[in-house]
Parts: structure tokens; C-alpha cells; sequence
């Protein structure tokens, strides 16, 4: 790709006006859904061979999330389109003011390799219900993948609407040298930071949706079995490559032997005595991710799994014990089939050992106490957050998604998708049959006036 001459033919066809008619955005909507039907068996084998995952979690987990976003936008788009009136002050009355959303141009949207199909296309539908152009990049790791998205774009939109740019670190780094007017990643912090480095040079806002080590709580009062269930329910899926998957457990003391013993009958009941067989439980990406993982098996005691295969790349469900905070394992976001289990005595102890680390993506707890649910959220910081649950915070299109700190920033699904591909523009319109002399030079009262004056004059 020509990236230069890329971004330009997108300027200009945005510049025509032709993305802004809402029934433009719509129609596309449209063309996207039937679009992904028509690919979803193509798209489906791809997602098989790039991460091992069965056609019931590649639509799951992939194609079914973007789906669900496409009909929620349509049911939605003028309404959010809509600009929302507000107040003005006295001091410039009479007049009217209102937020008007437009979109920002083109967007550039960097896709990750663990869901390349739903966390690079949902960002997609929020940039096309906000009326952008979009450049893809899709992950160079999930090629199969990426190749089918880009069939898919190319006989659907046009070039100079939507187009796919293909490739390694080089294309990406040819991509960032370019001035886009958005520009949304998803991936690792260290990646994250030379996005956001790259956009500073032409000062355009990002969304940045990272990853961290996500943390589940599990106190003395809680449904231990439960939180076992959907402990490993959130670790496991997608072989622990999910950037909101819990990344170790703290569990309190008392109930930390019920805890394991209930997890590995979970991972049993999941996977079966041999998970490698199992159908439903995915593969490592590629052999240097394998390898990087198949290294912290030696951070703590296997208590469960710990088998792996290198030609297959296979990792088993895993548990460690009797992990070091200060160990590898611990200090590393895992983005793998591997869950340290540390105890704790009280509560405190868990929440000031979360305070000394970089805020994750996720925070998870586990207990029946509304009084320890409310210190917890109150004494932590997270992206987002679940009680008694883990991941399905991000599921749907009501609350919004993104990280903090070191974990991302800006936020998207739904409303906030549309919102964070859209310029909030202030207008205000005066009327012209009165202007009062009171504003212009020179004064008319004294600053102990003015004092009086304004705090009628500036309220609306």
C-alpha cells in the first residue's frame, strides 16, 4: 500500500461530504452486516487456523460481537447523531447553544492478533456510524485472519471509503508517519506508547485499549465453587490470550485449598482429562509466544495442567502455587492458559498490594459483602470492573470499554464507540435584534460591579 496516497484519496472523498448524510452511514451498516454473513464460514475457518478456535468461539467471542454492535447502531444512529442543547449565559443572550457531533476524517484503526476479528471491526462500526473513512491494519500474527478481512473489505467498500493495509512493524511504522485524524489502537503497552508518540507528532487524539495484569479477588465469604467456575470460564477461553482474562487470583486464606480444588475439577469439567483433544480450547499464537509462556511454568508448583507441546502449540489449563510476587510471572501480564493462585489474610493486605502496581484493564471480585464490594471498588483502580464475575463487563453495548493508565485510554461499544470516533463541536447561535453596550469597551461598572454583575451574567 501507498500509504501517503492512501490517507489522501480518503481526505478527499471525506471532504466531498458523502460520509456525513446519516443514511450513507446506514446503508454501510447494512452492507457490513450482510457482508459478514456472507464471509462468516471463510472467516470462521480462519480464526481455526490462525488460533485454534472452534467455529462456537470464533462467533462467540468474535463474529457474533460485531454483529450485536452493527444492530445496536442502526437502532441508534439518529439518535446519537441528534445535537443535544445546552444552556447558555445570560451575558450572550439572546441565543441558543448545542453540541453538535461530527466526525474527526480518517481514522486509523491497528488491530490486535487474540480477537482479530472482533477488536479490530468493532472500533469499525463505532468509525462508521460516526461517518469517518477508516484505514485497517490488521495483525501480521493472525494472517489467515487478516486475509479475509481483507477480501471481505475489498468487495464491499471502496478504497477511498474503507481500506485494508496488510503487513509487519514496518507498514504500521509507514501508516504513523502519516496524519490521520484519529487514530484507535488495541494492543500491548510497550506498542502503546510509541502509537501515542507517533500521533503526538501531528497532535491527533488516540484511543488506546491495552492490556495489564488483571487481578480477581476472591474473599472468605464468597461462593468459592462458583468463583472457581467463572474464574477459569474468563482464564481459559481463547487459551488465556484475552486482555481482560484474570491474570492471577489473591484468595483468602481460609477458603484457598476449597478454591483449587474447585478449579481443577472446573478446568476437568471444562476441557475433559485431556484438553488437547478438546475442540472447544484454543492454541498458543506462534512458537515465540510459546516459548515466553512455556518460561513461567517454572515461577511456582504446578498443582494442575502444566503440559504443553511445542509442534502443536499446546499449553495446558494450568494452576501454579506458591508463586513470589517478585517473580517473572508476576511482574509480566501472562496472555496465556497459566493462573498463579497467591493467598492473602485480610483484605487489606490484597488491596495495598494492588496499589503498588500499574492499573490493569480489569479488576475482579469475588464476594457476597456489599460492604467489602463498595472498599474494594472504592480503594482500587481499574479500566472496568466485575463483582462475582469476570470479563462480561465488556460483553454487550450498554457499558463502555477501555483502560486507565498504564492499561489505555478513551473508551468505546455502543454510545461511547460513536462518541469516540466523533468531534463534540460547541456552537452557539446570537440572535441579532439586540446587543446590549454592556461588553463592550469602554467598562461600564467597576470591578465590585462586575463582581455582582457576573454571577448573574455568566448562569444559565
Amino acid at each position: 500500500m501507498d500509504c501517503a496516497a492512501t490517507v489522501q484519496r480518503q481526505r478527499a472523498f471525506f471532504q466531498s461530504g458523502a460520509t456525513r448524510s446519516l443514511d450513507f452511514r446506514r446503508a454501510r451498516l447494512e452492507t457490513f452486516s450482510a457482508a459478514l454473513a456472507r464471509n462468516e464460514s471463510a472467516l470462521l475457518a480462519a480464526l481455526k487456523a490462525d488460533l485454534g478456535k472452534s467455529p462456537f468461539q470464533g462467533y462467540s467471542s468474535e463474529l457474533g460481537f460485531v454483529q450485536a454492535e452493527i444492530r445496536h447502531a442502526l437502532r441508534n444512529l439518529r439518535k446519537w447523531a441528534v445535537p443535544s442543547g445546552r444552556r447558555i449565559p445570560w451575558f450572550v443572550a439572546p441565543a441558543r447553544g448545542w453540541v453538535q457531533p461530527e466526525p474527526f476524517g480518517v481514522a486509523l484503526i491497528l488491530g490486535p492478533w487474540n480477537y482479530p476479528v472482533q477488536l479490530l471491526l468493532t472500533p469499525l462500526v463505532s468509525a462508521i456510524v460516526a461517518g469517518n473513512c477508516v484505514v485497517l491494519k490488521p495483525s501480521e500474527l493472525a494472517p489467515r485472519t487478516a486475509e479475509a478481512i481483507t477480501a471481505l473489505v475489498r468487495e464491499n467498500f471502496a478504497a477511498e471509503y474503507i481500506s485494508v493495509a496488510n503487513g509487519g512493524a514496518e507498514v504500521a511504522e509507514a501508516l504513523l508517519r502519516e496524519r490521520f485524524d484519529k487514530i484507535f489502537f488495541t494492543g500491548s503497552t510497550r506498542v502503546g506508547r510509541a502509537v501515542m508518540a507517533a500521533a503526538a507528532r501531528h497532535l491527533t487524539p488516540v484511543t488506546l485499549e491495552l492490556g495489564g495484569k488483571c487481578p480477581a479477588i476472591v474473599c472468605a465469604d464468597a461462593s468459592v465453587e462458583q468463583a472457581a467456575r467463572r474464574i477459569a470460564w474468563g482464564k481459559f477461553m481463547n487459551a488465556g490470550q484475552t486482555c481482560v482474562a484474570p491474570d492471577f487470583v489473591l484468595v483468602q486464606r481460609g477458603v484457598r485449598a476449597t478454591f483449587v480444588t474447585a478449579l481443577k475439577k472446573t478446568i476437568w469439567e471444562f476441557y475433559g482429562e485431556h484438553p488437547g483433544q478438546c475442540e472447544e480450547y484454543g492454541r498458543i499464537v506462534n512458537a515465540r509466544h510459546f516459548e515466553r509462556l512455556v518460561r513461567y511454568l517454572g515461577d511456582g508448583k504446578v498443582v494442575h495442567g502444566g503440559a504443553h507441546d511445542a509442534k502443536d502449540l499446546f499449553i495446558a489449563p494450568t494452576i501454579l502455587a506458591d508463586v513470589s510476587s517478585d517473580a517473572l510471572v508476576m511482574q509480566e501480564e501472562i496472555f496465556g492458559p497459566i493462573l498463579p493462585v497467591l493467598e492473602f489474610d485480610k483484605l487489606g493486605d490484597a488491596l495495598a498490594m494492588l496499589r503498588d502496581r500499574p492499573t490493569p484493564l480489569a479488576l475482579y471480585v469475588f464476594t457476597r459483602d456489599r460492604t467489602t464490594e463498595a472498599r474494594v471498588l472504592a480503594e482500587t483502580r481499574s479500566g472496568g470492573a466485575c463483582v462475582n464475575d469476570v470479563v462480561s463487563h465488556i460483553i454487550g453495548t450498554g457499558l463502555p470499554f477501555g483502560g486507565l493508565g498504564e492499561s489505555g485510554m478513551g473508551v468505546y461499544h455502543g454510545r461511547a464507540g460513536f462518541e469516540t470516533f466523533s468531534h463534540q463541536r460547541a456552537v452557539l447561535r446570537r440572535a441579532t435584534w439586540l446587543d446590549l453596550p454592556f461588553r463592550y469597551p469602554p467598562p461600564k461598572l467597576s470591578v465590585a460591579g462586575l463582581k455582582r454583575a457576573m454571577r448573574f451574567l455568566l448562569s444559565g
